[in-house]
């Protein structure tokens, strides 16, 4: 079993609310692991080095593996964000799913980054909790071997993204949203996708009431360490309540629990002159305003 559609990125831009919206959808069958990468890398790497790094699926077996749960669904999908940004991706995908579909949504990259930031904080895996020097060190970073989730800004960059996939899939195959359409009409957005999908465009997934962030610095470390690190509380939970029920509870603590640092109005403003070109070459691209994304 193989999937005929893949959500392609970009993290921190509301990809998982469309996973877990779309798993919920009676004829689309979801991977049950979210971002296993397998098309995104040829070759072997080796393996990321950076504090917490997940690993991707190589083996062909292997992720045809993570689709033997599919029952008779008419869209069989998974969610890997780093295949938007990774240069060998499009023409993988294309040599082993000549017919997939592609969704991508995005977000002002600005925002993206420092999301993409202040999770790797929440997570305790990023121990600058200085966004700036973040910024800086993703050059080092690359250099050894930390996996691409850590190039804060480097993600970002659309246009060539977008180019890459454009160039090698027909355009009616690649559905693009953006974060503003999550955040502001959720079930218009779900019945577009699944309009795109060729399934039953008026189920409507049952998610939180609300986009949120859940991504920040700890208020209380001792509380944090309890939701992200084993611990005979969580295992406990584990056996008591759904994968969905957990997610659900996880996200509500770390809502009240987080505190959630405005970005440096410097800062906000060099990134998003630094950001301008490819936010306008993205603007063209998709033939929509971006222009609140220079502001």
């Amino acid at each position: 079993m193989r999937p005929n559609f893949l959500i392609v990125g970009a993290p921190r831009s509301g990809t998982t609310a469309l996973y877990e919206g779309l798993a919920q959808h009676p004829e689309i069958f979801m991977s049950p692991r979210k971002e296993p990468w397998f098309a995104a890398f040829t070759g072997d790497p080796g393996p990321w080095r950076g504090p917490g790094d997940a690993q991707p699926v190589r083996a062909w077996s292997e992720y045809e593996a993570l689709f033997a749960g599919a029952r008779g669904q008419q869209a069989i999908g998974e969610a890997s964000t780093l295949y938007l940004w990774a240069d060998e991706a499009p023409g993988r995908i294309r040599e082993s799913l000549p017919d997939v579909r592609l969704i991508a949504i995005l977000r002002n990259p600005v925002d993206r980054a420092y999301s993409n930031f202040l999770e790797h904080v929440q997570e305790g895996r990023e121990q600058e909790l200085d966004f700036a020097r973040a910024l800086a060190l993703e050059s080092e970073r690359r250099r050894r071997g930390w996996a691409p989730s850590w190039s804060y800004a480097d993600l970002g960059h659309y246009a060539a993204q977008l180019e890459r996939y454009f160039a090698v899939f027909p355009r009616e195959r690649i559905l693009v949203l953006l974060y503003e359409d999550l955040k502001a009409d959720r079930a218009a957005l779900f019945s577009r996708i699944f309009s795109f999908l060729g399934v039953d465009a008026g189920f409507e997934p049952a998610l939180p009431p609300r986009t949120t962030e859940n991504s920040g610095i700890p208020k209380n470390r001792w509380v944090h360490g309890m939701l992200v690190r084993p611990n005979p509380l969580r295992n406990a939970l584990r056996s008591l309540l759904t994968a969905a029920q957990r997610r659900s509870l996880r996200a509500w603590i770390l809502h009240r629990t987080l505190r959630r640092p405005h970005l440096d109005p410097e800062l906000r403003t060099s990134l998003a002159a630094a950001f301008r070109d490819d936010i306008q070459q993205t603007q063209a691209l998709l033939g929509r305003d971006l222009s609140s994304w220079l502001t």
